[in-house]
């Protein structure tokens, strides 16, 4: 009987071993498998959304250049001789852009969207705050483009950040 044990065993056992390698291998294969078509998955939802990715920074780019005073002021003009109503109008175009670009959030990064809020809010204030201490909209223009010259402005820093993250997109 124990012979017809052992005899047995001598079949069975490398039965059991290839069953197992086998399992083995197959759980493998469908593993990588698996694998693959998440990365074709993924590859594919990149090359869909990158066109609404790179449409969002160009807007987002657009509205800092807009929001700039030295194209806000020529392309925004006075209805009448009040500098302090210059500036409201000036911070209502500001305040209507920004509103039409808001959903451009979602397709931007964390620092690129904030770095365009924290410039459109320092423009306003420094709108705000030239309205009411200046006499004619002259010296209000004047001022206003002074205080965005060079290269260091808030706005110009908005767009250097923009241009930053589409280089790291691409």
């Amino acid at each position: 009987m124990l012979d017809s044990i052992f005899e047995s065993l001598k079949y069975v056992l490398p039965a059991i071993i290839v069953g197992i390698v086998a399992y083995l291998m197959f759980k493998e294969l469908l593993f990588r498998q698996n694998e693959q078509q998440k990365f074709q998955a993924l590859q594919s939802k990149k090359k869909e959304s990158l066109p609404i990715q790179l449409q969002a920074y160009e807007r987002l780019l657009l509205f800092a250049e807009r929001m700039d005073p030295n194209h806000l002021i020529n392309r925004v003009q006075s209805k009448n001789n009040d500098p302090n109503g210059y500036a409201i109008l000036l911070i209502e175009t500001i305040k209507q852009e920004f509103e039409h670009n808001l959903v451009q959030q979602l397709y931007v990064s964390e620092e690129s969207w904030k770095a365009v809020v924290a410039s459109k809010e320092i423009v306003i204030q420094k709108i705000a705050l030239l309205g009411t201490n200046s006499d004619s909209i002259e010296h209000f223009s004047k001022e206003l483009l002074h205080q965005f010259q060079g290269s260091n402005t808030a706005t110009q820093s908005a767009i250097a950040i923009l241009k930053s993250e589409v280089k790291k997109v691409l």
